[in-house]
C-alpha cells in the first residue's frame, strides 16, 4: 500500500519552484517511500507507525518509527501528509495538524474523498476512520488550508493558506 499517484507530478513541481533542494522535508506516513522516490535531491526524514513499512525505507536522513500524535520536532520546510489524514479521528488530525502549522513553512494533505478502506496486509493503521471526508466537511473540519490541485471528485491536494 502506499500514498496515490494522482497528481504527484504536478505536486513535485510545485515543491521545486518554491524550495531549494537545500530545503527540508518531513514526510508523515512515508509507507513505500514514494515522496522521498520522488524527490531524491531534498533533505527529508519520514514518520512510519508501522514498523513492517519503515524496514523498507530507504535514502530518508531519519526515520521515526511512531505515531506522529507523539513526534516532537523543531521546524521544516514543508510537511507532507500524504494520505494521512483519513487515517486518524478528526481530533487526531486537527492536533497533528495545528501542530504542524507551528513548526513549518507549508505543508501538503492530499486526502482521498469518501473511501472507506479497512486493514490491509495486517496493517490496522491502513483503516480509514475518516472515510466520510468531501471538500465540504475538510474545509470545515480543518480551517487554515485551501486546494493546492483538485484532481477529481475523489482526491485532492490542499496546502496551508497564505
Amino acid at each position: 500500500m502506499g500514498s496515490y499517484d494522482i497528481g504527484k507530478s504536478d505536486v513535485c513541481k510545485w515543491i521545486r519552484e518554491r524550495y531549494s533542494p537545500e530545503s527540508t522535508i518531513l514526510d508523515v506516513g512515508a509507507c513505500d517511500g514514494k515522496w522521498r522516490k520522488l524527490l531524491p535531491e531534498y533533505t527529508m526524514d519520514a514518520v512510519e507507525i508501522f514498523p513492517h513499512y519503515a524496514k523498507r525505507l530507504e535514502g530518508y536522513r531519519n526515520v521515526f518509527v511512531m505515531d506522529v500524535f507523539e513526534l516532537q520536532y523543531d521546524w521544516y520546510d514543508l510537511v507532507i501528509f500524504g494520505d494521512v489524514i483519513e487515517h486518524m479521528t478528526i481530533e487526531r488530525a486537527q492536533t497533528v495538524l495545528e501542530y504542524a502549522k507551528q513548526h513549518c513553512s507549508d505543508m501538503i494533505v492530499a486526502v482521498p474523498f469518501c473511501y472507506e478502506q479497512g486493514i490491509v496486509d495486517g496493517n490496522i493503521w491502513q483503516m480509514h476512520i475518516q472515510y466520510d471526508l468531501t471538500p465540504v466537511n475538510f474545509d470545515e473540519r480543518y480551517p487554515g488550508f485551501e486546494k493546492l490541485f483538485y484532481l477529481s471528485p475523489d482526491y485532492c491536494y490542499y496546502h496551508l493558506a497564505k
